[in-house]
């Protein structure tokens, strides 16, 4: 209950302020934020988070690391499809599969047409965890990279068919798989993106935005394992950076 009050005041706070920002008061979106620890989150998770009208960003130590890109790595290729494609309604209907319902059929039709999209993307873009694998689904990339990649969508880009997607993702997956961990648990939060392995341990992967916010995790583990990591580190982002007053914050 904590975890939800602290980070609920939060992005409360953070909505307000940013609903009363006009167009021209937001930080230029190549201004580099202002970075500050998330501590306590285990090695197992990467956790980064962009509160792109405050200029700050909070990660873990390894947020830049190269890892698994899962899933995650549609949203690139869509990305690439859309604005660089040959705009086909086709390539639209895939786009919108890999997003809403991580179709992963899609996912290869794409590959297939672009291969060059994920690196094209890490280029374009300024990702330098990003690269592609021998498959899209061998591909990797940072929780860094994936905030900020939506924190550009929605700063330059704010009508991509993405956002909206990421809006409207399906509860449940192509695959059958539910939908409804990590990143998209917290309050605020308006679309989302996941990614999990369907070998090897498990892994998996969140991305989130919000009014002014993207958040992104990837975790050596379930999906318990990843919003308990994503809750707890947000909290202790947050209270470190705002110690508790009057008991609020302390105690259970």
């Amino acid at each position: 209950m904590r975890c939800r009050v602290v980070l609920a005041g939060m992005i409360a706070a953070g909505t307000l302020l940013f609903a009363g920002h006009a167009a021209a008061d937001t930080v230029p979106p190549n201004t580099t934020p202002t970075s500050m620890d998330m501590p306590g989150v285990p090695g197992r998770t990467s956790i980064s988070l962009r509160v792109d009208f405050l200029n700050l960003q909070w990660g873990t130590a390894n947020d830049t690391e190269s890892r698994s890109g899962l899933s995650l790595v549609k949203l690139y290729m869509v990305d690439y499809a859309l604005r660089h494609g040959d705009r086909s309604a086709q390539d639209r209907q895939l786009a919108e599969r890999m997003i809403r319902y991580s179709d992963d059929s899609a996912a290869d039709a794409i590959a297939a047409k672009y291969p060059n999209a994920i690196d094209a993307e890490a280029a374009e873009y300024g990702l330098p965890a990003t690269h592609s694998g021998p498959t899209w689904g061998q591909s990797y990339t940072s929780t860094a990279d994936i905030t900020k990649f939506l924190d550009r969508k929605m700063t330059t880009d704010p009508g991509s068919p993405i956002l909206g997607w990421m809006a409207t993702a399906s509860p449940v997956a192509a695959d059958g798989t539910a939908q409804n961990w990590g990143t998209a648990r917290l309050p605020g939060v308006i679309g989302n993106k996941w990614g999990w392995s369907d070998y090897g341990p498990p892994q998996v992967g969140s991305a989130s935005y919000g009014p002014g916010f993207t958040i992104s995790a990837q975790t050596d583990g379930g999906p318990g394992d990843q919003t308990a990591d994503v809750l707890s580190g947000l909290a202790g982002a947050v209270l470190g950076a705002h110690p508790p007053v009057h008991g609020i914050g302390a105690g259970r």
